[in-house]
């Protein structure tokens, strides 16, 4: 460095440090008494004071410095009291210093670094990342605790976002100072808040601050957007960066998509015998589509995931497919390359994608290039609709990625640079779940039952992970309680998955009826519970609430009679429609087999609903609700046998 631009730096750098001790004097009275009204309305913590310093010291190197005093007020906010910090060799921990006072403001507990209790990530697989906690016992509410500690960052591919506030937290004061060399710039953007920066510049740097004061807690309200894409804050990203040896520009998706496929090219070589292996298991596959249907089967079958979210150039760069191709695991980014590798193996052009995952996120911003990557997953181009893969599942349908990717704005990652795209929206037709059950009653009320469960996408995943070499007790316990099935006294399941999967369930229930009154039972229009989720209340409503996934259900339910016993009423048939979803009930007697029977459809095909809406589709799942609480009434009409 130059001696006149360390200069200037210097003396920019004492200002913020000056102004650093001069907060640090001012730091706040920590008296809980002292927390101006209005600010634990609705809080469970209130982040009484908090300094947060970035400096970017060159195009390799960074610094982020934490100084906080959070007042934890009650047990739902006692997760703050915890201090986690990953690290690899590019995200190191400097000092780490906290302490903790009472209601009074008196320090009764200190913990220092050594006091941190470190485990290495992601199971010893990639032996590189360790999480490190202190976990502040609990003390009697309120209470504060202090942290003081520094990050170090070797590579600036990420710029630490300021997180202004989180759910259930006021804010008293606030700041957020980055200090970036001028010649890289800093780009920003406000996310649910209206904030900018102080700016000043000095000897080749430029420093932003972002401050704020007694900001009240945001009431939580179930079912929305995920806290990241809710809560305010300021995301900041470099335009010049470097991760390891590898320099890179993110002013562009295409740069940025650049950059990852310099850092990934090369990774995806297999053997001789193994482009043999895949070329054979193609050979007669009657077009593409085929091609890539038989591979994706074959990696479902054969390989499992594992998180290895560290790995090669900060878990950017995949572990080889030699590598994922001998141990016959990977995580997303290893066994996407892998799948990439087996159709370049067969002819088949693909790109991986980079995308934001989780079905209650926002996607990426299309005019806003920034790392807020968590995923990856395969695009083959075609003609039409292209192909998408993710190569994690082994339980997902060829072509159908789910809930996980779906709806979100993905990176392409070609060799022409990055290119932005949608992926497929949430269609209802991907999730089914059809029941059909027979019950046999017998006059005492005793029920013999043979449900046949046919899942698809999310649901079938589900039943997989609930079902599938799991405990009975495991199993039981989720169709009682998650499904709605009554408690059985015998309890057989079978679950096949070739072809298509579907589940045969035999139930024998002491008491099927729901109600038995003198010559009369009275039986739920199903065996299990087609939809008994309340929604949380409508009133004054701000955030848009989103559901898993839009759904198409079914369910026939035939209870074939006693003997002795006839139809005496049946509820009346329902249709319920609202914005998102539709509903339909019918009933009818067949005499033939002495049987009553019910049948309902329920079908959601809008995952999200924006809050302006809420209320009337709130209003449709609780009559849906309504309606399954109708009751088939039937009769005895000889004596009961002894």
């Amino acid at each position: 460095m130059k001696p006149a631009l360390f200069y200037s730096k210097a003396l920019l750098l004492s200002g913020v440090l000056l102004i650093s001790l001069q907060t640090i004097a001012q730091s706040p009275e920590l008296d809980v008494r002292k927390i101006p009204a209005g600010l634990t309305k609705n809080a469970s913590t209130v982040i009484r004071y908090e300094e947060n310093i970035f400096d970017v010291k060159n195009i390799s190197e960074a610094t982020l410095k934490v100084h906080q005093y959070i007042t934890i007020l009650n047990e739902n906010g006692s997760d703050d009291r915890v201090f986690q910090q990953y690290t690899n060799k590019f995200i190191t921990l400097g000092d780490v210093d906290i302490r903790v006072y009472d209601s009074s403001g008196k320090q009764v507990e200190k913990y220092r670094k050594k006091d941190m209790t470190s485990v290495g990530s992601m199971d010893g697989l990639v032996d590189e990342g360790k999480a490190n906690v202190i976990q502040v016992k609990i003390f009697p509410y309120p209470f504060t605790v202090e942290f003081e500690y520094t990050i170090n960052y070797k590579g600036t591919l990420f710029y630490p976002e300021y997180h202004i506030l989180s759910p259930e937290q006021a804010v008293e004061k606030s700041l957020y100072r980055a200090i970036i060399p001028t010649e890289f710039g800093l780009r920003y953007r406000e996310k649910n808040i209206k904030l900018s920066p102080v700016i000043n510049e000095a000897g080749g740097y430029k420093t932003y601050e972002w401050s704020v004061k007694n900001l009240p807690a945001i009431l939580h309200e179930e079912g929305a957007v995920s806290a990241e894409s809710r809560y305010p804050e300021i995301i900041l990203a470099p335009n010049r960066f470097k991760l390891d040896d590898f320099e890179g520009d993110m002013s562009s998706w295409k740069e940025f998509g650049t950059w990852y496929y310099k850092l990934t090219r090369g990774m995806d070589q297999l053997s001789d015998e193994r482009i043999n292996f895949f070329r054979n298991l193609v050979k007669d596959a009657p077009n593409e589509r085929e091609k890539i249907r038989r591979i994706y089967s074959y990696l479902q079958g054969n390989f499992r995931y594992v998180s290895i979210q560290l790995g090669v150039i900060g878990g950017y760069r995949p572990l080889p497919a030699v590598f994922t191709d001998q141990k016959k695991y990977g995580d997303c980014k290893g066994l996407s390359n892998y799948m990439q590798a087996a159709l370049e193996a067969v002819g088949v052009k693909s790109h991986q994608a980079l995308i934001n995952a989780s079905y209650d996120k926002e996607p990426v911003s299309e005019d806003f290039p920034c790392n807020m990557f968590n995923h990856v997953i395969v695009c083959v181009p075609q003609s039409r609709d292209s192909i998408w893969l993710e190569c994690t599942s082994r339980t997902n349908e060829f072509g159908v990625l789910g809930n996980f990717t779906e709806n979100r704005n993905a990176l392409l990652i070609t060799e022409n640079g990055g290119v932005l795209v949608p992926t497929p929206r949430s269609k209802p037709e991907a999730n089914k779940l059809h029941v059909m059950t027979v019950a046999l009653l017998q006059p005492t009320g005793f029920g013999k039952t043979t449900s046949t469960i046919i899942p698809t996408g999310e649901f079938k995943t589900e039943m997989i992970y609930r079902f599938l070499d799991q405990r009975e007790d495991d199993q039981k316990n989720f169709i009682v309680n998650s499904m709605g099935f009554k408690q059985p006294d015998a309890f057989h399941l079978t679950v096949n998955k070739i072809p298509d999967m579907n589940l045969v369930l035999d139930l024998e229930i002491e008491k099927l009826p729901d109600l038995i009154a003198g010559s009369k039972m009275f039986l739920a229009p199903s065996i299990y519970s087609i939809w008994s989720k309340v929604l949380p209340e409508s009133a004054n409503r701000t955030q848009d609430y989103y559901f898993e996934c839009p759904f198409d259900k079914s369910d026939t339910t035939l209870y074939k009679l006693p003997e002795g016993y006839v139809l005496d009423a049946l509820p009346p048939a329902k249709k319920l429609e609202c914005e998102a979803g539709r509903y339909s009930t019918s009933y009818w007697f067949d005499e033939k087999l002495n049987a009553v029977c019910a049948a309902t459809t329920f079908t959601l095909w809008q995952y999200k609903i924006p809050a302006a809406t809420y209320p009337s589709v709130k209003k449709f799942f609780d009559d849906v609700i309504l309606d399954h609480s109708q009751r088939i009434v039937i009769k005895r009409t000889a004596p009961r046998p002894f």
